[in-house]
């Protein structure tokens, strides 16, 4: 299995993904306390750091703004993940619990202003890619309100994240394909750790990993993806 991020290379030459592919999960539907502290004081830290500050001050969010720009994203309702996960933890609101797999990548993201996304690796197909939308590519929105069509595909020249059968990410980070989420049954994973010029990268994919192993007593292994390095093999 690889990992490509060789067409948005030329466009987007900071971006750099590290992959962090875990195995022998065993999740937990509810939050442990010990995981829970932690994700409360890192909701008190954001808080504490940006508190006064406009979203578009925040180096990590106005990264991904002027990323979201160079592909044709203009409305405001159309932001990043990590941008979500910001405005509503500094509005008061506390991360949704999930799952402790789900709970911990988002202490991640929150904590180093980075999008993370995951799927459930026995529902990916093939290899994956951080790459633009093609002709044919399905999507199905995992927050679709009861009622509406959950069939969304890209528009083109999207930037999209997708395995060989459909798309697992639209607007690079925005929201994520229903099929492949992480639950309480998933024993493959991967994540991505995105990061597009702010932040510290290695450092953010080693925390995750350590949350991994303590909350979901999973093995983990990380390769990361470059503009010199667009390819990588995911093992």
């Amino acid at each position: 299995m690889q990992l490509s991020v060789a067409e948005l290379a030329g466009a987007f030459p900071d971006f750099r993904v590290a992959a962090v592919v875990a195995t022998e999960l065993n999740i937990s539907s509810t939050r442990p306390p010990e995981l829970a502290a932690r994700i409360a004081q890192t909701e008190a830290d954001c808080r504490k750091r940006w508190a006064g500050k406009e979203l578009s001050e925040i180096p990590g969010i106005a990264a991904w703004r002027r990323a979201y720009r160079a592909f044709g994203i203009k409305r405001t309702s159309y932001r990043s993940s990590v941008e979500r996960l910001v405005k509503n933890v500094i509005a008061g609101r506390a991360i949704p619990e999930i799952n402790s797999f789900v709970d911990a990548y988002n202490a991640i993201s929150l904590a180093h202003v980075m999008p993370l996304g995951a799927d459930d690796l026995d529902k990916v197909t093939g290899d994956v890619a951080f790459r633009f939308s093609r002709p044919g590519d399905t999507f199905v929105d995992m927050a679709a309100d009861e009622g509406e069509d959950p069939n969304d595909p890209p528009k083109e020249g999207e930037v999209v994240y997708a395995d060989d059968a459909h798309v697992l990410c639209r607007r690079w980070n925005w929201r994520q394909d229903a099929r492949s989420l992480v639950t309480a049954q998933t024993r493959r994973a991967i994540v991505t750790v995105q990061f597009n010029g702010e932040g510290d990268l290695e450092k953010a994919a080693a925390e995750l990993c350590d949350l991994i192993a303590r909350f979901c007593n999973g093995q983990t292994r990380v390769a990361i993806a470059a503009r010199d390095t667009p390819v990588i093999g995911l093992g």
